[in-house]
């Protein structure tokens, strides 16, 4: 798995209009999905940090937590853009930060409380993929001209994978 920087360096334009859908409102905003016990999917909202070194979320004692130190495969999505559909994807796998520098430096950064029992995770990156619908977003085909869809796909080429993603083309 690529950290954010090793993505970034390998697909900086990717890599920015990852963050550009991820930052769109400010702070990071997100859907994580998690792997619960049984197999089955669990969606919530986060607010991923990413820096120059990493793609980080602070993860709050809960089910989500859990999920990630059980299993840490992740599926993380953009929030949709008001004028849009576009999107950005990421999956790989979730691992917690143990340096204390790295987790002291964005605690302060990001005004983490000290009061709350929460834990930093790095978002380590298998796939990413940006998916631009065009500026008519969410209107039904009939009432918009035909636009054609433009994904971009990056894939770890450490992690061997050589099946094509599904839906992804």
């Amino acid at each position: 798995m690529a950290s954010w920087s090793q993505f970034a360096a390998s697909e900086p334009r990717l890599a920015a209009a990852v963050r550009a859908l991820l930052l769109q409102y400010g702070p990071g905003m997100g859907y994580l999905a998690t792997v619960r016990p049984d197999g089955g999917p669990r969606l919530h909202p986060v607010s991923p940090v990413i820096t120059d070194e990493g793609l980080y979320c602070f993860v709050v004692d809960s089910p989500k937590r859990r999920d990630l130190e059980r299993d840490g495969r992740y599926a993380l999505h953009s929030y949709p853009p008001e004028d849009s559909d576009d999107e950005a994807y990421l999956t790989g796998v979730a691992v917690p930060v143990l340096d204390p520098l790295v987790i002291d430096r964005l605690a302060v950064a990001q005004h983490a409380s000290p009061l709350v029992e929460w834990r930093l995770f790095e978002l380590l990156i298998e796939v990413a993929m940006v998916r631009r619908h065009g500026p008519v977003g969410a209107v039904p085909p009939t009432a918009a001209p035909r636009l054609r869809m433009l994904t971009q796909t990056w894939r770890d080429p450490a992690t061997g994978l050589s099946r094509p993603l599904a839906g992804v083309r």
